[in-house]
């Protein structure tokens, strides 16, 4: 039985009552279909007192904190050992590809690579295909081994041919770099993007724990991996594949889809051989290059100060003029005198 403490009726036409327990609310018998109940109220004033907030980011739906921590944090023997992470982040015109460890003040980034450099290595358009990550993986491992003097030890996988491949240590040497796959909220499915950034990190001398389970090739059902599939889509080979056949299909499609290919002089038979191309030319020389200075004109949109000698010599100017008028006898000396204010 309810020891009632106080009783309340809403403007709403509802019966409060606070017990010695919880609050309830009985809403008015016209609200409830003349069968009146007990309904609690869980979100009340205690609740809402000892509300806490989610990080931001959590809230902005931007990081995903459960993988970040297993990603970030490090084993306690290992003491400032920074462990690695290889983020990986595809918008709608860019790749972007990024070596990075955390701090307390915030991640510190080694290297990073974005697909909107490949026009520099020969890869002009299709800048966010299969094969555009995998040119940008690579680019981004050739650069942070360089960085750290390990590119002549480690050269990775040269022969672009699809297979499995892992980076081992060697003996007389210092250990291959490691980074753990970081791919924030995308979703990890059988032939994603991201994961051809990974290929081209791996291929290109960085160990990254992986399998070949999310390879374009692999068969879920018979568990079998076929490499030719993720070779065709490293080289450009289904792209190619998709233009021959939207060409025979439906012209106009084509000119439409491909108009930035058609304009660049990019043909289906020509796209192997720049992939080919770019991947020799991303490994001779992998540095970023600098941006161009802008020699920016500032504009000025109010009127800038006179100095003390400008504005001398402009009243100068305007007794010179008036002496002159005067001199004329174009008008008088009280005609050009300015009206006092009263």
């Amino acid at each position: 039985m309810l020891k009632f403490m106080a009783i309340h009726i809403s403007r709403t036409f509802s019966l409060r009552i606070v017990s010695a327990d919880s609050l309830y609310t009985i809403p008015w018998p016209s609200q409830c279909g003349q069968h009146p109940g007990f309904i609690k109220v869980v979100k009340n004033k205690a609740y809402f007192k000892r509300f806490q907030v989610k990080f931001k980011r959590r809230r902005e739906g931007k990081t995903d904190y459960y993988a970040r921590k297993r990603l970030v944090v490090q084993a306690k023997n290992k003491y400032n050992t920074p462990k690695h992470r290889m983020i990986v982040r595809i918008t709608n015109t860019d790749v972007i590809a990024q070596i990075a460890y955390a701090r307390i003040e915030g991640d510190v980034i080694i290297a990073s690579a974005y697909s909107h450099e490949l026009p520099k290595y020969g890869v002009k358009v299709g800048l966010t295909n299969y094969a555009a990550c995998y040119c940008t993986g690579l680019l981004l491992a050739r650069r942070v081994l360089k960085k750290f003097k390990l590119d002549g030890i480690y050269e990775g996988q040269k022969e672009v041919d699809g297979e499995m491949y892992s980076v081992e240590d060697v003996d007389d040497g210092p250990g291959a770099f490691r980074a753990n796959l970081d791919i924030g909220l995308a979703r990890t499915t059988t032939g994603a993007r991201i994961f051809g950034v990974m290929k081209g990190a791996v291929d290109g001398g960085i160990e990254v724990p992986h399998s070949e389970k999310r390879f374009p090739g692999y068969d879920k059902e018979t568990k079998e991996f076929n490499a030719s599939v993720l070779r065709d889509h490293i080289m450009g080979s289904h792209v190619a594949h998709y233009m021959r056949e939207l060409m025979e299909s439906d012209e106009d499609a084509y000119k439409k889809q491909f108009s930035r290919f058609i304009k660049l002089g990019v043909t289906a038979d020509e796209l192997e051989e720049t992939y080919k191309k770019a991947h020799a030319t991303i490994r001779s020389d992998p540095t970023p290059k600098p941006k161009p200075e802008k020699k920016v004109t500032k504009k000025r949109w109010n009127a800038k100060r006179l100095t003390y000698d400008e504005r001398k010599a402009a009243i100068q100017v305007r007794k010179d003029a008036w002496l002159a008028k005067i001199e004329r006898g174009e008008a008088t000396l009280e005609e050009l005198r300015p009206p006092r204010h009263k």
